[in-house]
């Protein structure tokens, strides 16, 4: 007999291993309480009749965000760790929608609901293409998002609010609840997915200070601004995660804020979901170097669970790990009663058991999603309607739509053909890209297209030196930061790129050098600079052209060196791991992808389209960005980035039509373009399928109708003070200077008409509600959608220049008319006192109904609309 006749196929190994695994399973929840397997009764009593049954050790470990699994139980491992801000994300390929500011523009509740339910079905897909060997998650894969960030967007300086839904609390909070039911789906015993709703609360920057800022707000603003869309979330939407903020409020961090947690949000609001920190902020509680609120991990465990955090994310101990000695130690010390414990796990196991994940698969409708409904073409072309309902033209001059296709397209800028201007932050990864330049090729397949970058975002444009232009180059490492100590001895090597990890500061130690030839393949002057992290230098025929050796976090050196094309030089690339992430990898800017180049380009086309703005290796969370008037993923000018602003003016000199795309997350001062370009559209981070709507917008496929859920200042200098969280002089609702672009403002292909307002009543009591009503008639020559936005303007100390309280999207054919209603309830009507007590105070109430707010400046003509007035009568005091 062959040996191979009795060795077990991998088949029948893995068939008994998972007998095996059956089998322990089966025993397991036989010695789970009766009461927990029980899916007749009610999640709360299930979950406490397993913790019942758990250990100290064991209840302590499930408060790790990567809970282990209790094999007696026949508990699996669960990750809870899941990013949904706009897809599933960080999970492989998925559909990519637009980012979380796009979607805000779209002003359109139903579609949003209808996105987030499409990301929960991918979940549910990926959860099951993924699952643990036990049952379990692994990370992002799990069933627990972390999104909607409903924090405001109160500074457009914020790297992070290109995750948020804008500035204001009502647009936000009417989005926000659209889009955490539709993550948390209809059904009456199952969640979907879990939502959560982040960052609670008072939380918009800088990101450089998070871990240490001590925010005081006023009672008002808090009331007023800061608050309402977690209310909104809570109350109404239910939903069933809250995350916690790093930084602190009024002197507690927002993990271990009584007032916030306790207070407001279970006792005030109702909430009795779970708290989950952000990652790391049970150990700012503590570490000296971040809040230093009490002494010890054992303090901050404690103190963070009776607030009422459940899940901690990522690191809390004292090393920084996520050991759970210091939440045992708390409960043997006193510091926290393991009553106090137990009801933060039973929390957590509520969730779970809401999700069906302890249930036969049967009794789950969720359960019937499959892998093969994760990035599917119906989810891609959801995508792609969203992308096109999101963008906003800012201005036409007429240029748009284009009445012929041109000839010859001149594309040109840095977001051109940059998928990472499509996915923004916090993104998964789209099978299908469509960037701006695809989607011109593909919407003007006779145009010749030509494509320079001519710029990179805030320098020339950069791209990887490859590896065929290098020659012999070998490299050696040295055991010193500084090119000393032992060097290894010198190996070949195919490029100057290394990826050191991410050490700890102390295990920083290693230094390298590349030594070899370059032969270019273009004459002209070229521009050299290093991606990543740490020190670096580039020598280049024994010219130092760049030196960042120990360099400003904020410069973006670059260097010159004159080559000739064939001409060998020598090149020495050397590098440190002074950095936080140590990737590096050798870059240039080649004469051929230059301005000069772009200029040519735009000579010879009849269309110039020029992409350009922001990417989220700019601005986004916490990190570390070298280019002027970016710091920390924040911003400190709103400004276009001066090489796009050059090119740009040199772009329009030719006397050929301009338009100016903008791709990015966050407010663009651009005030020249404004007054030089004929048409402007803001992309933001549109998403997998965003260059195709671009392309169709310009092309005029559709008649565009985002609006801005953001104003564009004119610039940083009209704001106040990035670190100062006090409202006046922010947002359209206290902002008393001329914007550049006002919040809700958006052009349109066709034209809107309003008849007058209609009341229901003259007079209301305090308390009651309003109806009003208008006509609203596209007068244009073509189809469209028009976002109807209601303003509520009261002559009340504290209250807001006016303030959104009611909008629609609808879609009217050429001449069509349609009669829309709303209702203004108190909570409308009222306003917030200057000690945060909230009441609907008597006198008139001023309303505008219209295509916008009722604002007007040179250049921008005003939004169509009409107003009315009624009155209230008597004072009504409304909760908090």
């Amino acid at each position: 007999m062959k040996a191979s006749a009795i060795v077990p196929s991998s088949r029948a190994l893995v068939l008994a291993a998972g007998l095996a695994l059956a089998l322990t399973a089966a025993t397991a929840r036989a010695q789970a309480p009766a009461a927990f397997l029980d899916p007749s009764l009610k999640p709360e009593a299930r979950a406490a009749a397993l913790v019942s049954a758990m250990t100290l050790e064991e209840k302590a470990s499930q408060l790790k965000h990567a809970a282990p699994a209790i094999p007696r139980l026949g508990v699996p491992a669960y990750n809870w760790w899941s990013e949904g801000l706009h897809g599933v994300a960080r999970a492989g390929e998925a559909t990519v929608f637009p980012q979380a500011i796009g979607m805000a523009a779209t002003w359109d509740v139903p579609r949003i609901h209808g996105v987030a339910d499409t990301i929960a079905t991918e979940f549910r897909a990926k959860y099951v293409e993924k699952r643990a060997p036990d049952g379990g998650s692994a990370q992002y894969r799990g069933l627990t998002v972390w999104s909607p960030n409903i924090n405001i967007f109160r500074d457009p300086r914020w790297g992070r609010g290109q995750e948020t839904w804008g500035e204001d609390p009502y647009l936000t909070g009417e989005l926000g609840v659209a889009f955490a039911t539709g993550l948390q789906g209809d059904d009456p015993t199952y969640y979907k997915t879990v939502a959560t709703a982040k960052h609670f609360a008072v939380h918009s920057g800088p990101e450089a200070d998070r871990h240490r800022d001590d925010i005081h707000p006023s009672a008002h603003d808090l009331e007023d601004t800061y608050l309402p869309a977690f209310k909104a979330l809570v109350t109404r939407a239910r939903v069933e995660s809250v995350m916690c903020a790093y930084n602190a409020v009024d002197g507690a961090p927002a993990c271990a804020n009584t007032p916030l947690l306790a207070d407001r949000l279970r006792r005030d609001w109702g909430f009795s979901g779970h708290v989950v920190s952000d990652c790391a902020a049970i150990a700012d509680v503590f570490l000296p170097t971040s809040h230093g609120y009490v002494k010890t991990a054992e303090q901050a465990a404690a103190v963070s669970i009776k607030a009422g955090t459940d899940l901690f994310c990522a690191e809390f101990g004292p090393d920084k790990s996520s050991d759970i000695a210091p939440i045992v130690q708390a409960v043997k010390d006193g510091l926290v009663t393991e009553a106090q414990l137990d009801q933060a796990v039973r929390r957590l196991f509520v969730a779970r058991l809401k999700l069906g994940l302890f249930d036969p698969p049967e009794k789950v409708p969720y359960f019937k999603i499959t892998a093969a409904q994760n990035d599917t073409p119906e989810h891609r072309a959801l995508s792609l309607e969203t992308a096109k309902a999101s963008l906003v033209l800012l201005k036409n001059d007429g240029l748009l739509p284009l009445k012929t296709a041109p000839a010859r397209i001149a594309v040109i800028g840095p977001n051109a053909d940059s998928i990472d201007a499509l996915v923004g932050n916090y993104n998964g990864t789209p099978s299908k890209p469509v960037t701006v330049l695809a989607g011109l090729k593909a919407r003007f397949p006779d145009a010749r297209i030509d494509f320079v970058e001519g710029t990179g975002w805030t320098a020339a444009p950069r791209e990887a030196v490859p590896d065929s232009v290098l020659k012999d180059l070998k490299v050696e490492t040295f055991q010193g930061l500084d090119l000393t100590g032992t060097a290894g001895a010198a190996e070949p090597a195919t490029n100057a790129a290394f990826s050191w990890g991410r050490p700890q500061r102390q295990a920083r130690t290693t230094s390298m050098r590349w030594t070899g030839t370059l032969v270019p393949t273009e004459t002209g002057v070229h521009r050299f600079s290093v991606s990543g992290e740490g020190g670096y230098r580039v020598i280049v025929d024994g010219k130092t052209v760049v030196d960042a050796w120990t360099r400003a976090k904020d410069s973006a050196p670059d260097g010159e060196a004159v080559l000739t094309a064939g001409k060998a030089s020598r090149i020495v690339v050397e590098a440190n791991q002074s950095g936080d992430r140590g990737e590096l990898r050798l870059q240039w800017s080649r004469p051929s992808r230059g301005a000069d180049a772009a200029v040519a380009a735009a000579k010879a086309a009849d269309l110039v389209v020029f992409v350009g703005g922001l990417t989220a290796r700019l601005e986004g969370e916490e990190m570390s960005v070298r280019a002027k008037g970016f710091v920390g993923g924040d911003r400190t000018s709103l400004d276009l980035p001066a090489p796009q602003e050059g090119l740009l003016e040199r772009l329009h000199a030719t006397g050929k039509p301009v338009v100016l795309v903008l791709m990015n997350g966050s407010a663009m001062s651009v005030n020249w373009a404004d007054a030089h370009l004929p048409a402007i559209i803001e992309a933001w981070y549109p998403g997998g399928e965003g260059g195709q709507a671009v392309a169709g917008l310009l092309a005029g496929d559709f008649s565009p109708a985002g609006r801005l859920p953001v104003t564009f200042y004119r610039s940083a200098d009209q704001l106040p003070s990035f670190k100062d969280y006090t409202m006046a002089g922010r947002t359209y609702r206290y902002f008393g200077g001329e914007a550049l672009y006002p919040f809700g403002y958006g052009l349109s292909y066709t034209r809107f008409s309003y008849g007058a307002p209609v009341l229901a009543r003259t007079a209301v009591k305090a308390g009651e509600d309003q109806m009003v009503a208008v006509e609203v008639t596209n007068s244009g020559q073509r189809d469209g959608d028009e976002v109807v936005q209601l303003y509520v303007s009261r002559d009340v100390a504290g209250a807001p220049v006016r303030a959104l309280k009611g909008f629609m999207r609808v879609h009217l054919k050429a001449g069509e008319t349609k009669h829309l209603a709303f209702k203004l309830d108190a909570l409308a009507m009222s306003t917030v006192a200057a000690d945060g007590s909230r009441s609907v105070q008597p006198g008139p109430v001023k309303l505008w109904i219209g295509g916008g707010q009722p604002v007007t400046r040179p250049g921008i003509e005003r939004a169509p609309g009409a107003d009315a007035t009624f009155t209230v009568e008597g004072t009504k005091a409304l909760a908090n």
